[in-house]
């Protein structure tokens, strides 16, 4: 029996998929459930798995785009799996072929080239001679595209590069196609700074509190619940607490109305080995901090082993980008389509700072905040950056009602 293997839908508004990666070569038996390719969508990549045992017979090519429903291979299901012996015989018989087309090959080459060698051969014209003395080369450096394998004008322009001297180092190039989902999110991001009227202001946080915090009770806190006291759910409730602030930061523009949420589903952008992936947290509002962590880390293990799906990286009201963990200092985060406002965070740097008429040593980390000016205006962007920094600066009265062991529930 031929099964026919279709595309399947990864999600809604998806049409097309395209083939990264065959995992199985034409020909190869397959088991059921085995990960036969990887496909590309514009908002992730996914494994696609083997219907039924057989021998495949693949009816795309990797970089083909695919409409969802069509046929990318057929597995002849009623093939009995072959015996390990039959793949020797095959390499083999690969191996020996090269061998009997190489052998007068190499023998005939130098045979055309002794034929064709003269005493022009090599020689520079007058004005490749020039040239390459001005150059400081040698003509036996070039081969000769003229008559005989003379070295004419052309060919001495042409060898010598045309910025700095050579080095001698390498100077190789390599070309490679992107994913489906790496254009995708190349499209968006222009499509961000092209559509919106993007504008970033910036803050800076003492984060001498959460760090006093995080000493004291991430032990506690990661023996009882099983994952740790990060930053991450701190940031992430005091931009809830600034959103319900100032709730047009968790609007979006559709046409010409804006659409104001009354819930807070954020976004967080994390780098998985298929590049950046922006799985969502849904009501952040109603989490703690113990819900919060226990999200992010499941989103982060799904993400780093590819399991993420669709579902989990559609929607989101607001985004959270870490440029931190990776050293960055200062960024200007782009938003995230049809959002409207994207916080950035950054490293944390012990720098000298004025505290109470004194200088003193805190670590310090820049947040920045870009949005879309058309529906959100400056004081109100500047009010919700200096909401998150009052909330990370008291996060004991703030984010935790004065009461530290009930908000982490210890």
């Amino acid at each position: 029996m031929i099964l026919e293997m279709k595309v399947p839908s990864p999600g809604e508004s998806i049409t097309e998929v395209e083939i990264a990666t065959w995992l199985v070569k034409d020909g190869d038996y397959v088991e059921k459930d085995q990960a036969i390719a990887e496909v590309d969508s514009d908002k992730a990549t996914l494994e696609l798995p083997a219907e039924a045992s057989g021998i495949i017979t693949l009816k795309a090519e990797e970089g083909d785009a695919v409409a969802v429903g069509a046929v990318v291979c057929l597995i002849d299901t009623s093939a009995s799996k072959p015996e390990g012996s039959a793949a020797p015989k095959k390499e083999e018989s690969k191996q020996e072929a090269p061998k009997k087309e190489e052998a007068p090959k190499k023998e005939e080459k130098p045979a055309v080239a002794a034929d064709t060698k003269t005493y022009a051969t090599g020689t520079a014209s007058p004005a490749a001679k020039k040239i390459l003395a001005e150059k400081g080369m040698e003509a036996s450096s070039i081969t000769g595209t003229g008559k005989d394998g003379r070295i004419t004008k052309e060919d001495a322009v042409q060898a010598v590069p045309s910025m700095g001297t050579p080095t001698g180092g390498s100077r190789g190039s390599s070309r490679s196609r992107m994913s489906m989902l790496r254009r995708k999110v190349a499209e968006r991001l222009v499509e961000a700074k092209n559509t919106t009227a993007m504008l970033t202001t910036f803050n800076e946080v003492d984060m001498s509190p959460i760090f006093a915090l995080r000493n004291e009770y991430k032990e506690t806190f990661s023996n009882k619940h099983g994952v740790g006291l990060g930053f991450m759910s701190f940031f992430t409730l005091a931009v809830v607490r600034a959103l319900k602030m100032y709730p047009d930061v968790n609007s979006m523009i559709d046409g010409n109305e804006m659409i104001t949420y009354d819930f807070v589903d954020v976004s967080i952008a994390v780098s998985g080995p298929r590049g950046l992936m922006v799985p969502v947290i849904r009501n952040t509002e109603n989490l703690t901090f113990r819900g919060v962590e226990s999200e992010v880390r499941r989103l982060a293990i799904r993400a780093r082993d590819g399991q993420i799906t669709v579902d989990e990286m559609t929607g989101g009201t607001f985004t959270i980008s870490n440029g931190g963990v990776f050293g960055s200092m200062l960024s200007t985060p782009i938003i995230n389509p049809p959002q409207s406002a994207i916080l950035g965070m950054h490293n944390i740097v012990e720098r000298p700072v004025a505290v109470n008429g004194k200088v003193e040593i805190r670590p310090i980390m820049f947040v920045a905040l870009s949005y879309d000016h058309r529906i959100i205006d400056g004081k109100e962007s500047v009010g919700f950056l200096v909401a998150i920094k009052e909330a990370l600066e008291n996060p004991t009265e703030l984010l935790m009602n004065n009461d530290i062991k009930k908000a982490l529930e210890l």
